[in-house]
């Protein structure tokens, strides 16, 4: 999940240098909503992966 923000990340840096607006726009919000949808299962998978013994 974390690669495929970055990937849309860097395309968003791309398009913005090659002048594409609104393709660096959307591609942007994609890797926002990827990064966020990273971070709440990381966490939840750090809370509620540990098991103990047993």
């Amino acid at each position: 999940m974390l690669s495929w923000a970055i990937t849309f990340l860097i395309i968003a840096i791309i398009a913005a240098v090659l002048g594409f607006g609104g393709i660096a726009g959307t591609a942007t919000g994609i890797a926002k909503i990827l990064f966020v949808v990273f971070l709440v299962m990381f966490i939840a998978s750090f809370f509620f992966g540990r098991r103990g013994p047993g």
